[in-house]
């Protein structure tokens, strides 16, 4: 136990209110605050035992550091301005996570615009699986765990490794202070255009984050991903295994260490080879191919940390998933209600390609859509955004007062599939004016949507609000 005082400024987000219940384990009193804080975090935090003060009012600051600062804060706040007039020492949340819980762990990070929070969590779960106890720190909550975060048994610690930048003052993406053993690269498209420019941006910053694996690690990658090879193309210094959802497929001009098959058209079954050679076969409740490339790189990061394949392929029947993914959250006169935490065009089309295969006959896929991420609101995916949604029957946009790009061009392309709302309760009455028996709504936003999802559930069942 190392005890001590530590104040966490934006205590409620997923990596910040993980960041807190490790330190909590480590014996530290934690204290923190922040804007709004909403379950599930707020649910762990109070288990946990920390204190915490919805506001960022100045008085809440300690007589004496540390104070850990997220990266939602920004000079002007009177909080963070009150900070640096008082000389309290401040740290941004990972670098104290690199100094505090990774020093000496085998850290197996998993980094990517798509997949980085199941993966993660499917890893953790495969390592729990073989009696292996790790530690992680996870930007959702994995149905095995039911907490985003947990200090384990050394040696290993699995982290969910994200290149948004790590706070006001260290404009450096979070992933380089992780120092991974084992790094997991998803792929790589375009995404945070409120921080990158462009995509050859993150690139570089992902070449950091190669440049921090020792020669004696492993990277794990998708075969044929043309952003991630021309990564490695700006220099890397570890092994490389490259791995493939398609064997039969282009995969350029690696041989793939290892590859899955998906054996039905929802690819909850599949089988997984080494070297060309059949391992074993999963069926699980999971759908959709990008949970096989998801499951393949789990099992590959698993491989590196000793856990034998076969061991990993008898887990992933188990595994529970991920709150917010595919999470199915009513079924009510044959209405299912799932929650989804897509908000980027690759990511959208993925989950709704995933689920196609679960609608009722006679039923239909609906997406109920929040652009709440800063790109989206910044109109940069927006014209990927029809052929996303082109895979529901029909689509109920929220068009936040925030947004300020115009939908007309999603209106030509979805045409009377198309329904725009321009507050919640419109939205709302929207879907209800409309939803019948057999219908999968599928909701997806990055965060809270004014509380939809039980509003939704609420008047499907007759309740009143």
């Amino acid at each position: 136990m190392t005890g001590g005082q530590l104040h966490v400024l934006g205590i409620g987000g997923t990596f910040m209110g993980g960041l807190a219940q490790l330190a909590r384990a480590q014996g530290y009193a934690v204290t923190g605050s922040d804007q709004k804080l909403y379950p599930p975090m707020s649910d762990q935090l109070e288990k946990a035992g920390i204190a915490y003060h919805e506001g960022y009012d100045p008085d809440t600051l300690p007589d004496a550091g540390p104070v850990v600062v997220g990266n939602v804060m920004r000079r002007g706040m009177p909080v963070v301005e009150a900070l640096l007039d008082r000389g309290l020492d401040y740290t941004s949340g990972p670098q104290w996570l690199a100094e505090h819980i990774l020093r000496d762990r085998w850290v197996l990070a998993v980094a990517g615009t798509h997949g980085k929070t199941t993966t993660a969590s499917m890893l953790a779960w495969i390592l729990e699986y073989a009696g292996l106890s790790p530690g992680f720190l996870i930007g959702g909550v994995p149905g095995n765990f039911g907490v985003s975060a947990r200090l384990g048994d050394a040696p290993f610690f699995v982290i969910e490794a994200d290149e948004y930048d790590s706070a006001f003052f260290d404009k450096r993406a979070k992933f380089v202070h992780y120092r991974p053993r084992t790094l997991v690269l998803n792929n790589l498209e375009f995404d945070h255009a409120d921080i990158y420019p462009d995509l050859s941006a993150i690139e570089r910053q992902f070449h950091h984050l190669v440049r921090t694996v020792p020669g004696q690690g492993r990277i794990l990658m998708p075969a044929g991903d043309a952003a991630l090879e021309r990564v490695l193309e700006m220099g890397c210094w570890t092994p490389v295994e490259r791995l493939a959802t398609d064997p039969e497929g282009d995969t350029g001009n690696a041989t793939p260490a290892l590859a899955a098959r998906a054996l039905n058209p929802e690819a909850s079954v599949f089988e997984v080879l080494a070297d060309g050679v059949a391992q074993g076969r999963v069926e699980w409740s999971l759908t959709g191919r990008h949970n096989l490339a998801n499951a393949l790189a789990a099992l590959a990061a698993a491989r590196h940390a000793g856990v034998p394949l076969a061991t990993g392929l008898a887990a992933m029947p188990a595994f529970r998933g991920v709150r917010r993914r595919q999470e199915l959250r009513a079924e009510i006169d044959g209405i299912r209600v799932i929650d989804d935490f897509a908000h980027h065009p690759t990511a959208i089309r993925l989950t709704l390609e995933g689920l196609r295969g679960q609608v009722a006959p006679g039923g239909r896929l609906v997406a109920i859509l929040e652009p709440r991420s800063n790109t989206m609101r910044m109109g940069v995916h927006a014209e990927a955004l029809g052929t996303a949604l082109a895979q529901a029957d029909a689509v109920h946009l929220y068009h936040a007062p925030e947004i300020d790009w115009s939908t007309e061009g999603l209106q030509q392309q979805l045409g009377e599939h198309l329904s725009v709302a321009r507050d919640i309760e419109s939205l709302l009455q929207g879907i209800l004016a409309t939803v019948r028996s057999g219908d999968t709504l599928v909701i997806m936003s990055n965060g809270g949507f004014d509380g939809l999802h039980l509003r939704l559930i609420d008047a499907l069942q007759g309740t009143p609000a």
